[in-house]
């Protein structure tokens, strides 16, 4: 906050006034017309062309200040229902650029990632599959609608973040299917402040020895036991989850309270698979993982 402006409200006057200039203004217009100090105009312009908001052009002595293409300024909480259809909208149409825009202008107007995975992008991974397994698309454009789906994600892990030191996670796929979700979760867990180490598609390393490789893994990421270490896996099948919650228990035994283990997906009632967590759902894993993290500060 400069002189009691917030950047969101500069932000929001910037695209109105520059939405339908072609021509650009220079940073005294603009100051003019927003009616803030010339010389704070120009810090928050130059920091908004950081962000992708802006584009600037220098005409001899002047310099002129141009919107970047598709952005736009949203209220929240009242449009979280509006982006769900939109980046829905966009991603299936393959407007790769838009939806990255939409994900950016999403932040800049203050939307919560946690909201935006659980509430905007998870969706979406669900509807993608639904779509490949009813025959409407094939998997080429499948894999090209879940791998914009990633660069979203990607674009939420980018954002600087003071990490706690007593807050640590491993996240695992078990499977290809499962990716996309373990990327969902990583990123809902790195805007919460953990330190997040994300494995990714682990089906590659099930074997006898995989136990004794993910040991030596702990021991590099979490030497000094700061705080909690929580493992959270994520698979389509309950063989998935079986297998790595029976080699990750024995290292969990030896941490005893410090590791805890969170499983993320559908398991019948006759499989016995030990495990701190079980749920089939995305959103009560993260509030499961909050909530130790709460209770053993």
């Amino acid at each position: 906050m400069t002189r009691g402006y917030l950047a969101e409200e500069i932000r929001e006057k910037l695209i109105s006034i520059l939405k339908n200039s072609d021509s650009g203004m220079s940073g005294v217009e603009i100051s003019k017309k927003i009616h803030v100090n010339r010389i704070t105009m120009i810090k928050y312009l130059k920091v908004f062309a950081a962000e992708g908001l802006l584009r600037q052009k220098n005409i001899g002595n002047v310099t002129l200040w141009f919107l970047e293409p598709g952005q736009e300024s949203f209220v929240f909480p009242d449009d979280y229902f509006k982006i769900i259809s939109k980046y829905l909208e966009l991603l299936v149409k393959g407007n790769e650029d838009q939806v990255y825009s939409l994900i950016k202008n999403c932040l800049n107007s203050g939307a919560s990632v946690n909201r935006l995975i659980l509430e905007v992008i998870y969706p979406a991974i669900e509807h993608i599959n639904d779509l490949y397994d009813s025959g409407k698309i094939g998997s080429a454009e499948q894999n090209l609608l879940r791998t914009t789906i990633s660069k979203s994600l990607d674009i939420l892990n980018q954002i600087s973040i003071v990490s706690d030191p007593k807050k640590n996670v491993v996240v695992i796929a078990a499977d290809p299917e499962s990716i996309l979700i373990s990327e969902s979760a990583s990123a809902s867990y790195h805007s919460d402040g953990w330190n997040v180490s994300h494995l990714g598609d682990m089906s590659s390393a099930i074997d006898v020895l995989f136990d004794l490789d993910f040991q030596k893994l702990v021991g590099k990421i979490w030497k000094q036991k700061p705080g909690i270490l929580l493992v959270v896996i994520f698979s389509q099948t309950s063989e998935g989850l079986t297998f790595f919650a029976d080699s990750i228990n024995p290292n969990k035994k030896k941490s005893d309270k410090f590791m805890k283990l969170a499983l993320c997906g559908n398991v019948s009632k006759k499989t016995k698979i030990h495990s701190d967590f079980l749920s089939d759902n995305i959103g009560d894993i993260l509030d499961w993982s909050n909530t130790v993290s709460e209770n053993t500060k």
